[in-house]
């Protein structure tokens, strides 16, 4: 049990890193697109009075440099993680997996404490909301980097 739930970690944290290096490529002007398409599928899907709005963008933003900082920072200490892990000595993969735990608590945590911030701000229903337009946008996205040409082969 405890190899399994190491493995599926392990295999999360090499996915995580994958994602990670195409974020190079994906930077400026698409971030700005990409951000721009999250907030107008946002503002569609919680249709936000415009007291609620005033109140929840503020606290949205904040919540979101928050997560990107705490992102960049485990990019820019997981660099050296890139590495073969075969490579690697039992002591720094153990470390890999620990500060990788140690990640999502982060994020976690950060998702506590704006929740809390989003109950002032919005009616409950669209918090969950919310939460749930999330996820439908990451997917609705990636459904648009496969339609416009993501399968294709790499240089």
């Amino acid at each position: 049990m405890k190899t399994q739930a190491l493995f599926i970690i392990l295999l999360s944290f090499l996915t995580m890193q994958a994602v990670s290096q195409d974020r190079g490529r994906f930077s400026g002007e698409k971030r700005e697109k990409v951000e721009s398409m999250k907030i107008g599928f946002l503002t569609k899907r919680l249709d936000l009075t415009p007291e609620e709005a005033q109140a929840f963008w503020p606290v949205y933003n904040q919540m979101s440099k928050e997560k990107e900082t705490l992102r960049k920072n485990r990019r820019s200490e997981n660099r050296e993680a890139r590495e073969d892990m075969s490579s690697m000595s039992d002591k720094e993969v153990e470390k890999l997996v620990d500060d990788e735990i140690a990640f999502r608590q982060a994020e976690v945590d950060l998702l506590k404490k704006y929740h809390g911030q989003f109950k002032q701000v919005l009616p409950i229903k669209k918090v969950a909301l919310l939460y749930k337009s999330e996820d439908d946008f990451k997917r609705h996205l990636l459904h648009e980097i496969r339609e416009k040409g993501g399968n294709r082969p790499r240089n």
